[in-house]
């Protein structure tokens, strides 16, 4: 049932990011901050989402290279920049936790970079569908060589994490990393919680080039 529920919640926030695009809410001119608070309307006027269970982050041009613990300055959007959207919709006492990037205009490499790193999520997923015991931290270093492959540097800290009823499970310890995706977590991926429940884990890349200040985004349910 908690998978179904999650599915939905998913669902849901998908169609919030096709309207963000059907509505044309990211236009060079407008603040990260009057991005975020308009995305936020519209989640709440059009699909009833009031909570967010994480901080909600639009980043464009060198913020996009921020990790997500970051604050970056808001920026202005401009023409041609690249933009990504991350967001912990909460949907019927349900967590969401969706990130996608946009490309304005047709600057080749900002559009290879949004192509390459949705096309290395789905990669992955097919990958970790194939496994029956996997440690989080070799998803993580995983993660990271399909970013090289594909010729781009991984951003983030950690590649995912999990999610569940609103709000989902904590470690007992605030400091450990059993609940991530990271290099440091050598705990099998498809271990039960601590009541015996399947965990449902989310799959966030981001894929960086610093040379050119831009980063990609992708994230979803694995």
């Amino acid at each position: 049932m908690t998978k179904e529920k999650l599915l939905h919640a998913q669902k849901i926030s998908i169609q919030l990011f096709k309207a963000i695009e059907e509505n044309n809410l990211i236009i060079a001119g407008k603040s990260e901050e009057q991005l975020c608070a308009e995305v936020c309307d519209l989640a709440l006027q059009k699909f009833g989402i009031e909570k967010h269970w994480h901080k909600k982050i639009v980043r464009s041009g060198k913020n996009t290279l921020a990790k997500y613990p970051d604050n970056p300055p808001n920026r202005i959007i401009e023409k041609d920049d690249i933009v990504f959207i991350d967001l912990g919709p909460i949907v019927e006492n349900y967590e969401a936790d969706i990130g996608r990037t946009y490309v304005l205009g047709n600057d080749p490499r900002k559009l290879k970079l949004k192509a390459d790193v949705e096309t290395a999520w789905y990669e992955i997923q097919k990958w970790y569908q194939q496994q029956t015991v996997l440690k989080a931290s070799d998803l993580f270093h995983y993660a990271v060589n399909e970013a090289g492959r594909a010729g781009w540097e991984f951003g983030g800290e950690i590649a995912g994490h999990i999610v569940g009823k609103f709000p989902h499970e904590q470690p007992a310890d605030p400091r450990s990393l059993e609940l991530d995706i990271h290099p440091d977590n050598h705990n099998n991926i498809f271990l039960p919680d601590a009541d015996g429940n399947q965990r449902h884990w989310i799959l966030e890349l981001q894929f960086v080039d610093k040379e050119n200040n831009i980063g990609g985004y992708f994230e979803q349910l694995l």
